[in-house]
């Protein structure tokens, strides 16, 4: 079985022995099996199957159909705006870790232990103030 190493991109390992660089016949041969598994001739693989094959034997990422579909439209064909249209600013989206207020979640908990602050020094004062007035005849 031969599996990839993350850490070796493009060398191929079987029973954790490399067994060297990709080549364009291991691509030609992986190409020609992909072409069978999709029910093509062994003999005419399409330049799907070499590029899928050259993504599985050199450790790229795949690539899912809708991207790849996306990929290979010419320039000329894609997204053409409506002749005219100005189009409109987006508004400025929230970090993760922002409130409504654009604070970073580090300076909401901060906010959060002054206001528990305030609030501790408040009861402690009241305390005092309630042992003092009883402590008055």
């Amino acid at each position: 079985m031969m599996r990839k190493n993350p850490l070796n991109k493009g060398i191929i390992m079987e029973n954790a022995a490399g067994i060297g660089t990709v080549t364009s016949e291991m691509v030609e041969a992986r190409a020609r099996e992909l072409a069978v598994i999709n029910g093509r001739p062994f003999s005419e693989p399409s330049e799907a199957d070499y590029q899928q094959a050259k993504r599985e034997l050199t450790g790229e990422a795949e690539m899912d159909p809708q991207e790849e579909s996306s990929e290979s439209v010419p320039d000329s064909d894609g997204w053409d705006p409506v002749p005219g249209s100005t189009g409109r600013q987006a508004a400025d989206s929230l970090g993760e870790d922002e409130d409504a207020e654009g604070r970073s979640e580090s300076a909401q908990l901060f906010e959060e232990g002054v206001t528990e602050a305030e609030h501790d020094q408040m009861r402690q004062a009241s305390r005092a103030d309630e042992q003092s007035d009883e402590t008055e005849p």
